[in-house]
C-alpha cells in the first residue's frame, strides 16, 4: 500500500495539479497497488508515515495563507522526507521546498530547505508551453512537457546533490539563464511543469512510485501499461 500526502488541497490546486495525485493513484491501481490518500490542510496533523507527499501549486495570496502552516509542519515533512518519502512539488509547492521565496512585493516566505534553491519574482511571466530533456540521473525514456505560468526566477546553489531535473528545450523553466527546469536531490523533485505533469509523463510518474515502494523494501519492476496515447500526445507537443 502506497500512502499519499496531499498538502494544502484547498489553497494549492492551481491548473488542475491535483490531478497528478490522479494519476498516481491510477497507475498504482491498475497494477493492483492499494493506495490511501490523506489530504492535510493547515492546523492538521502529519500522519506518521507517508510514501508520497505532494505540493501543488498556488498564487502569490495562497502562498501567504499556508507559509505560516508548512513551517509548522516543518520538522514533520523532514522526518518523512527521513524515513523514505519521496516528494513532489509543483511551481509555488517547488519553490517552498527551497530555502526562500522573495515575492513581488519584497516580502519573503520561507521554504523547507529540502532543495538548495531560492526563489524570487521576475518583471515578467513564464508562460506557454516547456519541452525539458530531464536529468541523465533519472534515466527517464522520454521527455519531459507540460506548460508554465510562473513569475518567479529560481536558482540553484552550491549543493552538489541538489541537482536540475531537466534542461530546457523549449520554454522557460527555472528562468535562470542558465536553461535549467526544476530540482531534485535524493527522492525530492520540484518542477515547473503543469498539464498536470504525472499524466501527461508517465515516465516521471512511474519513477515516483518505483521509488516509493523501492523505499519500503517492495518490489520496483511494475507492470508496463499501455501508454501510447500519452506518447503520441507528448510527441505532438514538441513539434
Amino acid at each position: 500500500m502506497i500512502t499519499l500526502l496531499w498538502m494544502y488541497p484547498r489553497h494549492l490546486n492551481t491548473y488542475g495539479d491535483g490531478g497528478n495525485l490522479l494519476a498516481l493513484r491510477m497507475r498504482c491501481r491498475w497494477r493492483g497497488i492499494d493506495t490511501v490518500l490523506w489530504p492535510v490542510d493547515p492546523g492538521d496533523r502529519l500522519p506518521r508515515r507517508a510514501d508520497v507527499v505532494f505540493i501543488g501549486g498556488g498564487q502569490d495570496r495562497s502562498q501567504t495563507v499556508v507559509a505560516p502552516a508548512l513551517q509548522q509542519h516543518r520538522d514533520g515533512l523532514e522526518a518523512l522526507v527521513d524515513d523514505g518519502a519521496v516528494v513532489l512539488g509543483v511551481c509555488a509547492g517547488y519553490q517552498f521546498l527551497g530555502h526562500r521565496i522573495v515575492q513581488s512585493d519584497g516580502s519573503v516566505l520561507d521554504g523547507l530547505g529540502l532543495l538548495d534553491v531560492v526563489t524570487a519574482a521576475g518583471a515578467e511571466r513564464c508562460t506557454g508551453k516547456i519541452v525539458v530533456d530531464p536529468h541523465p540521473a533519472l534515466e527517464l525514456p522520454a521527455t519531459l512537457v507540460g506548460f508554465e505560468n510562473h513569475g518567479g526566477r529560481t536558482r540553484l546553489g552550491g549543493d552538489p546533490e541538489t541537482r536540475p531535473l531537466g534542461r530546457v528545450v523549449r520554454g522557460h523553466g527555472n528562468g535562470d539563464d542558465e536553461g535549467t527546469e526544476g530540482a531534485f536531490r535524493g527522492d525530492v523533485f520540484g518542477t515547473y511543469l503543469h498539464g498536470p505533469v504525472l499524466p501527461t509523463n508517465p515516465g516521471f510518474c512511474d519513477l515516483l512510485i518505483r521509488r516509493a515502494l523501492n523505499a519500503r523494501g517492495a518490489t520496483t519492476d511494475l507492470e508496463p501499461l499501455p501508454d501510447g496515447v500519452e506518447h503520441d500526445a507528448a510527441a505532438a507537443y514538441r513539434t
